[in-house]
């Protein structure tokens, strides 16, 4: 199931490669892959996914976050993703969890506001409520000391 987060980004669970030229035809240029290669036995490998986005003519990024959290590369990896897209984005991981928080992080660091992050991922349903104070804090830019 794909949720809208906003007209450039939707997220998803895990996608296969079987489902890649249905995500081309839906209009995404960009398939961005938060979810660590062997999470769980079974899962398409990275590789296969990009495969197949290059072979639909999509652009493919991974960016795997896995169970240690998000870090400042990511979220940077992330914002530059979305910066240089040219089209609609389809990030995905095991439940979309993952790929909006790390949406999330990547647009406050662009100064979208926190208020506007929460809406538009509770709207798609996710909540990221709890995630307000540092979204806040990357919406304001860096800090003088």
């Amino acid at each position: 199931m794909i949720a809208q987060l906003t007209p450039k980004i939707s997220v998803s669970p895990q996608i296969t490669p079987d489902e890649v030229p249905a995500l081309a035809a839906h209009g995404f240029v960009l398939i961005v892959n938060n979810r660590p290669d062997d999470e769980v036995a079974g899962q398409p490998a990275g590789d296969t996914i990009e495969a197949a986005a290059r072979a639909a003519g999509l652009d493919y990024v991974a960016i795997p976050v896995d169970h240690s959290g998000i870090n400042p590369g990511q979220v940077a990896a992330m914002a530059g993703a979305l910066a240089r897209a040219e089209g609609p984005v389809l990030a995905y991981c095991r439940s979309g969890t993952r790929s909006t928080h790390l949406w999330a992080l990547a647009e406050a660091s662009r100064g979208t506001s926190a208020e506007t992050l929460v809406a538009a991922a509770t709207a798609a349903g996710y909540d990221i409520r709890p995630m307000t104070p540092v979204l806040r804090q990357l919406a304001a830019g860096p800090t003088a000391d």
